[in-house]
């Protein structure tokens, strides 16, 4: 018999259909997993298209024109996410990030952000909503969307020289067609602006300093570099260590140009450790999730464009919500919010993911059941 291949794509599915207690507990924004992290953040992926083919996420050999993204029919609409998010507020939730894909090829998506903006905490404050893109779409669409109520932006960008750029994308997009959407963005005041550049030993590592140097000298306080380390995410980039360039090596290689001094978090829970540049000339930021996991301190959830809840970038299973959003209880009756709230809760109390901190003691699972989820449908 011939060898039998799972698809890419069923992955997509693999998800349980949550349980609903009888009994829904109101929420009471304290809620906390099994290792005592509270739910503060959010990243809701709108889209699991992008119109670049970047190796570590999604590298062309998989992701051809043969492959099948999900129909429109699948994915949650603008008023199920905006449900979504309100309930997650009630838990605590108080930082929304649109992801992808790219979720600027998510049409009409100011509507959504215009929906978001609305919501208020339970303290009635307005929510800190931001998002995450490639740039490539960034310029036409920066000024919408501030004028919609984001926030922020953070755009991905690899690097600085357009040769190595275009070959990282995969799609020979231009460098200079992202940079002209980062300054779009801070005109429109989506500031400040957060670069992330994932470094490859031998790929990109040589671009380091030279897009250092770029920030700082364009941009200044107004944007913040931030370095990540490649990561092992899915199960279709090819990832192997000796491509992982670690953040101290990273911050090495900074400290030949600059002088930088340690900065506390920002935030609990921030991914980044923060430098800034002694002479004030702004802030990097080097994101270590494979030398250095913060598993301990992660207070976010994913939901995947279709409605699947993922408590961990590495997870390789979901909790189907639109299964409740779109579904009825046994009577016919409509899952209401307050018991799809509980279900959440249940969930997240049961949480214990710590993927990254287990790949480091050399405990994490991999191969056959557990295949983790590929990025680009969950986000970064």
């Amino acid at each position: 018999m011939g060898e039998t291949i799972i698809a890419l794509a069923d992955l997509r599915y693999a998800a349980a259909v949550p349980q609903v207690p009888l009994h829904a507990p109101a929420p009471t924004g304290l809620l906390a997993d099994r290792l005592g992290r509270p739910l503060r953040d959010l990243r809701i992926s709108v889209t699991d298209r992008c119109n670049f083919r970047c190796s570590y996420c999604m590298p062309k050999d998989v992701f051809d024109t043969q492959y099948k993204f999900l129909p429109h029919s699948s994915l949650l609409s603008f008023e199920e996410i905006t449900r979504v998010a309100r309930i997650f507020l009630a838990h605590g939730v108080g930082k929304l990030r649109l992801t992808g894909g790219e979720p600027l090829l998510r049409k009409n998506l100011e509507a959504l952000v215009e929906q978001l903006a609305a919501l208020r905490t339970g303290a009635g404050e307005a929510l800190d909503i931001t998002l995450t893109t490639n740039g490539s779409l960034l310029e036409r669409k920066a000024q919408a969307l501030r004028d919609a109520g984001l926030k922020r932006v953070t755009v991905s960008l690899d690097a600085l020289d357009d040769t190595i750029f275009r070959r990282m994308n995969d799609v020979d997009f231009p460098v200079a067609d992202v940079l002209r959407g980062i300054a779009a963005a801070l005109r429109a005041g989506l500031a400040p602006l957060k670069v992330n550049m994932v470094v490859k030993r031998g790929t990109n590592d040589d671009q380091i300093l030279p897009l250092a140097r770029h920030v700082r000298e364009h941009y200044g306080p107004d944007v913040v570099l931030r370095f990540i380390e490649y990561m092992d995410v899915g199960a279709t980039n090819g990832w192997c260590m000796d491509e992982v360039l670690p953040s101290s090596q990273v911050l090495q290689r900074l400290g030949t140009a600059f002088a930088l001094e340690p900065l506390a978090p920002a935030a609990a829970g921030e991914t980044a450790q923060r430098w800034r540049y002694a002479d004030g000339g702004g802030e990097i930021g080097l994101i270590s999730s494979v030398t250095q996991a913060f598993c301990r301190d992660c207070n976010r959830a994913r939901l995947s464009t279709e409605g699947k809840l993922f408590l961990c970038l590495f997870a390789h299973q979901g909790h189907d919500l639109r299964a409740l959003l779109r579904g009825a209880q046994p009577d016919g009756q409509p899952w209401s919010d307050e018991q799809i709230a509980a279900a959440i809760g249940l969930i997240w109390a049961g949480r214990d993911d710590r993927y990254s901190e287990l790949r480091g003691a050399r405990q994490a699972p991999s191969g056959g059941a557990e295949r983790r989820v590929e990025m680009h449908y969950i986000g970064g």
